[in-house]
């Protein structure tokens, strides 16, 4: 590892800061980043780091913690197929757009206008054969009901066409409904099989953790089965942080616990940033 602070390069498993002007914040941000604060040159970080990569930590999520360290170890647990297949199921599934709405208001739409023509169409006929029954002329007359006959056949065809797509929105709205439900089942399957494969991580390195615990300074109490866990947060990460296989610099910063940068990376037995 190889830190650059100000033109000057510090170099080794194991890099004080004490004494410079680098901040916890900034070296955490400069591991594994493309475009850092201060140069760090060191592997890759992994996901195990990423939940200890400052000690002590702001949050920390003990069971993901060890779930992480359980999968760089190489662990696996059975329940991950179950997972990538109801993922993927899920990446998959879509539900259909449709306006119920917007059709049903042009089915009253076109079937108001039908009303009208119905009524002008009859309306036309009574005068015509009023007409008709006087030997009055009747050619305006019929010209007018021929013209609105017409458009009284367009307004239906209109109608008909309107109610046909207002029935494929509803078998499309019942799909969507259909497929939300099935998304909310999928996304329980997804967070279920998330917390199992957790479980299962965190159970096969439970022994470990508990030994990491007697290593690093502060007081919990492990039991030997998996979760029950009885201690600060600052301890479990220490432990955590010892167990994974860890490339990448662990930040420590203010750790009254831990007296000094070769303390620190003794403990964790992982490469260290010690801030002071």
């Amino acid at each position: 590892m190889r830190v650059i602070v100000d033109g000057r390069s510090y170099e080794g498993r194991v890099i004080d800061l004490t004494g410079t002007d680098v901040s916890a914040a900034t070296a955490v941000e400069s591991v594994g980043a493309t475009d850092p604060p201060i140069h760090v040159d060191c592997p890759v970080p992994g996901d195990a780091h990423e939940h200890v990569r400052r000690l002590p930590p702001e949050t920390f999520d003990r069971r993901a913690a060890l779930a992480a360290a359980a999968r760089a170890l190489g662990h696996a647990s059975p329940a991950r197929s179950a997972l990538d297949e109801a993922r993927s199921e899920l990446a998959d599934l879509s539900a259909p757009s449709v306006d119920v709405d917007a059709a049903r208001r042009r089915v009253a739409e076109t079937g108001e206008k039908e009303e009208r023509l119905r009524e002008r169409v009859a309306e036309l006929r009574g005068r015509l054969q009023a007409r008709r029954e006087i030997d009055a002329d009747t050619t305006a007359v019929e010209a007018q009901l021929n013209e609105a006959t017409s458009r009284l056949a367009e307004a239906e065809t209109e109608r008909i066409a309107a109610e046909q797509a207002l029935e494929r929105a509803e078998a499309v709205a019942r799909d969507a409904r259909d497929s939300r439900e099935r998304r909310l089942e999928l996304e329980d399957r997804v967070a279920n099989r998330e917390r199992e494969i957790r479980r299962d991580l965190a159970a096969a390195v439970w022994d470990r953790f508990r030994a990491a615990i007697r290593s690093v300074p502060g007081t919990a109490t492990v039991g030997a089965a998996p979760g029950t866990y009885d201690g600060d947060r600052v301890t479990a990460a220490l432990a955590v942080a010892r167990l994974a296989p860890l490339d990448a610099p662990v930040v420590v910063d203010g750790l009254d616990r831990i007296d000094g940068a070769e303390a620190a990376a003794s403990i964790l037995e992982a490469p260290v940033i010690y801030i002071g």
